[in-house]
Parts: C-alpha cells; sequence; structure tokens
C-alpha cells in the first residue's frame, strides 16, 4: 500500500513538472512604448512546443476590423487563408517562437503588426515581479529587423476579461 501511494505521488510530482504552464503564458495588455498606452489585450499559448500571441480585443478598434495593410500571406504564418482578410482581434500575430532553456524566454519566431502588415523577428522574456526594474510581472515583446536592431514593448499581466474587452472608448 505505501508503495502504491508513493508511485501516485510519484505521478503526480512527475505530472506536474512536464504540464507546468510557462511563466510567459496567460493574458497580457500590450503597452505603447512612447505613448504608455494599452493597445491590445493578448492571450499568450503554446502549440505543439511553439508559442503563440493572439490579439483578443484592441483598444483604437471595433471588432470585426480586418488586417487590410498585411500582405495577402507571409512565410511560417499559423493559419490557412488571406492575411489581409483576417480579423485584427482572433488572429494570431506572434507565432513560432521556440522556448530556450531557461523558461519565459522564447525566440527564432516572428510577429506581424497588423496595422501596417510588417513582420519582424521576435523575441519573448517573461521578468517576475521583484526582479529587477519590475515591480509586477511583465513580458518583454522585442520586435527586431536583424542584427538586433529593434524596440521592446513591456506588457502588463491581466485576465482574460480584461484582455478580452478592450475597444474604442
Amino acid at each position: 500500500m505505501k508503495k502504491a501511494i508513493f508511485l501516485l505521488s510519484l505521478i503526480f510530482v512527475i505530472g506536474g513538472v512536464c504540464f507546468a504552464v510557462d511563466p510567459a503564458e496567460g493574458f497580457w495588455l500590450s503597452i505603447d512604448e512612447k505613448t504608455g498606452k494599452v493597445t491590445a489585450g493578448w492571450e499568450i499559448y503554446q502549440d505543439g512546443g511553439k508559442l503563440y500571441g493572439k490579439i483578443l480585443s484592441t483598444a483604437d478598434h471595433p471588432p470585426g476590423v480586418l488586417a487590410d495593410k498585411c500582405k495577402e500571406s507571409y512565410q511560417g504564418f499559423p493559419a490557412a487563408g488571406k492575411v489581409n482578410q483576417m480579423p485584427v482581434a482572433g488572429t494570431s500575430w506572434i507565432f513560432g517562437l521556440s522556448a530556450e532553456k531557461q523558461a519565459g524566454r522564447w525566440n527564432g519566431g516572428n510577429v506581424i503588426d497588423p496595422n501596417d502588415g510588417k513582420m519582424y523577428k521576435c523575441r519573448i522574456t517573461f521578468h517576475a515581479a521583484g526582479t529587477g526594474k519590475f515591480t509586477t510581472d511583465t513580458l518583454e515583446m522585442r520586435g527586431e529587423i536583424g542584427l538586433g536592431i529593434g524596440r521592446s514593448q513591456y506588457w502588463q499581466k491581466t485576465d482574460r476579461q480584461t484582455a478580452s474587452s478592450l475597444g474604442p472608448r
């Protein structure tokens, strides 16, 4: 009986470690680095060992607005169909990131800005509250054109309801 309890406990511990959620996953508010204003609510999630980011709502556009400034297609884009006919909210604009050795660090993927259709290389880094200059859980989303040239946005942790309910004011 003791062996059965021990084995069952061991299975739960190993299962919990194997299926632990990466700290980058969850719901986030993107913050424009120039204005400090919230721009969109995002869901960051894993699928097939890769990291993706889907816009759930935007601060400046009503639901249903199409990403008509995008190209028809992009290499590696995770959804079938013409990208320039997809809605801004409900589409995964961050895609194909691979995990680094440290939890909360992802790279090697892309991000598309649906406002202008430009695609950038993407890195995501989770910063826990109380580390360095971060007082709250923060997600650094960095878009680059190459050779480390790019810009970072620092996103705020939120919940599904808040990430899904932005809209023009």
